[in-house]
């Protein structure tokens, strides 16, 4: 019977890979953020109502674009006002 033993330096290799896997997995899912939002998903992305979102627009604080009858959000403008001192 073969018997393998864990050694602390094991541990600590596997610690570090598995801290390097998650920092990649986080990477990925940031690379993979869609540019533009519609008016749906920056709600649901800021936890805002409809009217909350109009007068974010009205007020000028969220710049917008509209395409036909569709508004669409830069993501990076959103970090933006959320990054915002007040």
């Amino acid at each position: 019977m073969r018997v393998n033993l864990v050694t602390k330096e094991d541990l600590q290799e596997f610690k570090t890979e598995l801290l390097e896997d998650i920092k990649n997995l986080f990477n990925i899912k940031i690379s993979e953020q869609k540019l533009w939002l519609r008016s749906s998903e920056v709600k649901e992305l800021l936890k805002i109502s409809t009217g909350t979102l109009q007068n974010l627009r009205v007020s000028g604080t969220l710049s917008y674009t509209r395409v036909g009858g569709t508004l669409y959000y830069n993501y990076k403008d959103i970090e933006k006002m959320l990054n915002k001192k007040v």
